[in-house]
């Protein structure tokens, strides 16, 4: 028996397109819509009734993926979702991937089994080749990371320039001996990396791989960087961290060794999290806007739930700004 898949493969089109043609969506070309009917008829594939009308049904639930919902980052963009979604009559439901690819494809099957109307994914584990399938079953959208193959709308941010753009700072306050810390390889992680790495070799600066710390995202993480900062015979002078909450267990494990912040040590964060303003030094970091991305986010979700929005792939990208404070 032939499957979407079939069809997709046989009209040379994504399964999304394929499903998007038999589900009758707007805005798709005739030529496809051609295409995927001649494909059809080749193989003598019929759609599922049953599940076309299934697909039509709405049950104005949105499922939000995230990997740590302990995130500052993710509480304040899931609740600004929330408001947007309220406002409209629909509810979230908040699936916390752990960080796990088995996890995050286990929540998919809310869309499958039409428990949602559609996944807004604000954390990445699996390749796209492995998430297309679904989108048969309802709109997936990216938010904040994302996977470059993807063809589906992502809202994102310019991470690349909010690497460079903290790694300058620094540099123009004198520093040359820069440690960087980030998470897993990401998107989000791996592009600010790129900036980091564009800022300090324009510079004329060589990287110092003992520096580059890896799979960091907690403030017990920070501590344990300072820690091996502090073993070091000849330490760096300023860290740029990829999150607050890093950023902020260096400072206080600093501060605990009689290290001066910024004096001994300058720290750079990112995502302007309310922590950043509470830690004494307060923290140099880079605003993200968070509030705005998970408004945005929603605001194309509904829209697309909705039909008064395209489903094909679009990239959206919202401003970043440095905020400098006391840690540089």
């Amino acid at each position: 028996m032939y499957t979407i898949k079939d069809v997709a493969l046989e009209a040379g089109l994504s399964q999304a397109t394929v499903s998007r043609v038999i589900n009758n969506h707007p805005y798709v070309s005739e030529d496809k819509k051609i295409a995927v009917q001649k494909a059809m008829t080749r193989l003598g594939y019929v759609p599922n009734s049953s599940a076309q009308r299934l697909r039509n049904l709405k049950t104005k639930k949105i499922a939000v993926l995230v990997s740590r919902i302990v995130n500052p980052f993710f509480s304040q963009l899931v609740d600004a979702m929330e408001k947007r979604a309220a406002a409209f009559g629909f509810q979230l439901i908040l699936c916390n991937t752990r960080i796990d690819k088995q996890k995050e494809l286990e929540f998919f099957k809310l869309l499958v089994s039409k428990q949602v109307d559609g996944i807004i994914m604000a954390s990445v584990e699996n390749s796209w080749e492995t998430i297309e399938p679904y989108t048969q079953y309802g709109p997936i959208i990216y938010c904040n990371e994302y996977d470059p193959e993807a063809t589906v709308t992502r809202i994102r941010l310019d991470q690349v320039e909010g690497g460079y753009i903290g790694t300058k700072h620094l540099l123009e306050k004198g520093h040359l001996n820069i440690a960087y810390c980030q998470g897993n390889d990401s998107s989000v992680s791996v592009n600010r990396r790129k900036g980091f790495l564009k800022a300090v070799t324009e510079s004329g600066i060589e990287p110092v791989s003992e520096w580059m710390f890896r799979d960091v995202y907690t403030i017990e993480d920070g501590r344990n960087i300072f820690r091996r900062i502090h073993n070091i015979p000849t330490p760096p002078t300023a860290v740029f961290s990829g999150s607050d909450e890093v950023a902020a267990g260096i400072i206080n494990e600093a501060k605990k060794h009689g290290w001066r912040v910024p004096d001994d040590l300058a720290v750079v964060g990112f995502d302007n999290q309310p922590i950043a303003e509470l830690l004494d030094p307060q923290i140099t970091t880079i605003n993200q806007f968070t509030t705005e991305i998970g408004y945005q986010s929603m605001e194309v979700m509904l829209q697309i739930i909705n039909e008064t929005r395209s489903n094909d792939a679009q990239d959206i990208l919202l401003p970043l700004r440095l905020i400098e404070r006391q840690s540089t």
